[in-house]
């Protein structure tokens, strides 16, 4: 090989190793950022054939239902935990910090951003309600498929008080107590 042509073989290799390892560390740091999506059923029991749990400390989005009388404000200050849940049995536990939405309510399906900080508690940087009681993101109906939505303005508080399982009465919101 002539000196010219070693001499562009060097800086054209040169050049895709740099692109190269320019590609593999934006593809590294866009992983770290990904917020998967979760459903409390699946953060408990797993997600997928697999049954793969989110780990402790891991970025997630979870979305549910509010579950009524589980709003717990610490103090006068903006933290408030909440109860989540979806059609399983499973409930994971919301803390947050900060102003909620207008909209935030108990029955109210949200969606919390945050990490994972035990493997049924979530701390929450964000929390998202629905803009409307017809509206609900895809993901969301879809896991919640088969639980009644009753809309706020329909519900009564004898809806949430009456714990007789023999009641026929399924306007409260798809909650069975």
């Amino acid at each position: 090989m002539n000196p010219r042509r070693k001499k562009r073989f060097i800086m054209t290799s040169g050049i895709l190793g740099g692109v190269a390892i320019a590609t593999a560390l934006v593809l590294y740091a866009l992983s770290q950022n990904i917020d998967l999506f979760y459903t409390p059923t699946e953060i408990i029991d797993g997600k997928g054939s697999e049954q793969v749990r989110p780990e402790v400390g891991q970025r997630i989005r979870v979305g549910g239902l509010v579950v009524p009388g589980s709003v717990r404000r610490e103090g006068s200050g903006l933290t408030v935990s909440f109860n989540l849940i979806d059609t399983g049995p499973a409930e994971i536990i919301v803390d947050f910090e900060g102003i909620l939405p207008d909209l935030f309510r108990e029955g109210q399906g949200i969606v919390a951003q945050g990490v994972l900080i035990e493997p049924n508690r979530l701390l929450a940087s964000e929390v998202l309600a629905r803009h409307d009681e017809e509206y609900m993101p895809p993901a969301l109906a879809e896991a919640l498929k088969g639980i009644e939505h009753v809309p706020p303005s329909q519900w009564s508080d004898d809806d949430y008080r009456n714990n007789d399982k023999d009641d026929d009465n399924e306007s409260g919101g798809g909650y069975d107590r």
